[in-house]
């Protein structure tokens, strides 16, 4: 007989993990089922020479401290895990050079601080800036409200105590900005931080940036001090501690179906377990394509999944040196580089797979012992936007054209920066759209889920999830769901697709 579970979580990414750990601490039976060999998805590390580098995670926003403790904080505060994990704070908010004005931009954590350096920068900036973060405070406390009162929102109360966020929720961040009167060159420095939306300001909800933003500066950033996937091996230790199962070498064949209700998964090894409930946490795409029989797909759910952008594809490259980064006068511990502060010509830049703008973090500024005494890991990431880089290799050409961009962030790095580190490169991987499509199965080696963008905005999102729930007792959850992309989105993303889960498992109780 097959082995039944009230749940099974497909992928133990981020999210899956979460989503499994909160329904195993609310007594359900749990199944993860994972194809890698070990948990986390993006959140792992991986080894080479004598450096291991971390895999994905350039800091974690929303975590905070015990005494500013954020939403992924308190978080894992319910899920009993805080005390078996240990973060170290990132230096600054950002540390951005522009080539295109040859200016240098060095921004602190704390709001107050915040708005201080860009008066120096930008004179006469500071009450706009004051009334960004006040209407984004609200902006963040009204999504917090929304989401906690889903099923009904008080239009009183919401007019009430958020009456400026019912101006701003359908509006793009530019536009809000120039509402607020902040001075173009400040609007440009503050949103720096676009490309971890992967959506330029032009077309990202303001509601959403502005309270990513507001978190980002007044709670800082944390890296753990074991990498992050400490945080996976802890979430899955916990899970089966708790009685959960995960199981590893793991890929789901098929959704099983019984009366066009959901039934149980059959593995690629022969394997079928049985359950009512599922937590996908890999793509709709994925899902619809190769794991369920077409005929049991509503059309609605591939027609809204086939209207949806993918956002950006990753291109990373780790660097071990064999020097520290003191000597190398690497002093902070990230370095955005971009051609220009616009962001629309930037996001339209990603587009040329010449274009060399990317992030750039020294693991070893934040935690001191990432690497061996005397070294450095450096990582940079590098953002494609559509189909860029696949439209531009071949079997033939795909390692000299990956090296190729490689070496041309490396030396646009130093000549931007003025700060040599190609002779001291000791160990060099990189990872490249192809990779990523490999390991993560997402479509075309994406990293930031579907583009942020008109309706595919948070809030838009959020506010029809229901409506988005074409197949009974599926609940999604990752970087393509509701919350979106990123460690912060993701963790909160499996949070609320065990609640959804717990929400279904009752009301089916109810139905019985």
């Amino acid at each position: 007989m097959n082995e039944k579970y009230d749940v099974i979580v497909i992928g133990a990414g981020n999210a899956g993990l979460i989503a499994a750990l909160e329904l195993v601490k609310s007594e359900k039976k749990v199944l993860v089922l994972e194809k890698n060999n070990v948990p986390g998805g993006a959140a792992t590390s991986f080894v080479k020479g004598r450096f291991e580098f971390e895999a994905a995670l350039n800091e974690l926003c929303e975590y905070g401290t015990k005494e500013n403790p954020g939403e992924v904080y308190k978080l894992f505060e319910k899920l009993g895990v805080n005390e078996k994990l240990e973060f170290n704070n990132t230096l600054e908010a950002f540390n951005v050079y522009c080539r295109d004005t040859s200016m240098h931009y060095e921004m602190p954590f704390g709001i107050n601080e915040f708005i201080a350096k860009m008066e120096e920068y930008v004179p006469k900036s500071s009450e706009a800036l004051k009334k960004f973060f006040y209407l984004a405070e609200e902006c963040k406390n009204a999504i917090f409200y929304l989401e906690e009162n889903k099923e009904y929102v008080d239009t009183n109360y919401l007019k009430k105590n958020f009456p400026n966020f019912l101006k701003v929720a359908t509006s793009n961040v530019d536009k809000v900005l120039d509402i607020l009167k902040l001075p173009k060159k400040a609007q440009e420095i503050l949103s720096t931080y676009w490309l971890y939306f992967g959506s330029p300001t032009s077309t990202l909800s303001f509601v959403h940036f502005a309270s990513i933003v507001y978190s980002f500066i007044s709670k800082g950033s944390q890296i753990p001090s074991k990498k992050s996937h400490q945080i996976s091996l802890t979430l899955a230790e916990e899970i089966e501690h708790l009685g959960g199962e995960i199981k590893y070498l793991s890929t789901v064949k098929e959704i099983l179906f019984k009366d066009k209700k959901i039934a149980g998964v059959l593995l690629e090894n022969g394997d079928i377990y049985e359950t009512k409930h599922l937590i996908s946490n890999i793509s709709p795409n994925t899902l619809y394509s190769n794991m369920m029989p077409e005929p049991l797909i509503p059309s609605s759910a591939i027609k809204l999944t086939n209207s949806r952008v993918l956002g950006a594809r990753g291109f990373s490259i780790f660097l071990g040196l064999n020097q520290s980064a003191k000597d190398l006068g690497l002093d902070n511990y990230n370095y955005y580089i971009y051609d220009s502060l616009n962001s629309e010509k930037e996001y339209q830049n990603m587009s040329n797979i010449k274009n060399t703008s990317c992030v750039a973090t020294i693991l070893n500024n934040v935690v001191n012992s990432a690497s061996p005494k005397g070294t450095t890991i450096m990582h940079f990431t590098k953002l494609f936007m559509g189909d860029t880089f696949s439209k531009n290799i071949t079997e033939k050409n795909y390692f000299e054209i990956k090296d190729k961009i490689a070496e041309d962030i490396i030396d646009d790095f130093e000549v931007t920066t003025g700060i040599v580190i190609k002779p001291y490169i000791e160990e060099i991987e990189i990872k490249t759209p192809v990779t990523y499509a490999k390991y993560f199965d997402t479509p075309d080696g994406v990293i930031f889920g579907y583009k942020a963008t008109g309706m595919d905005n948070y809030l838009p999102r959020m506010i029809s999830l229901d409506e988005e729930n074409y197949i009974k007792n599926l609940r999604f959850c990752g970087g393509f769901d509701v919350k979106l992309s990123g460690y912060c989105g993701t963790y909160l993303s499996g949070d609320l697709a065990a609640r959804l889960t717990l929400k279904d498992i009752k009301m089916e109780g109810s139905d019985e």
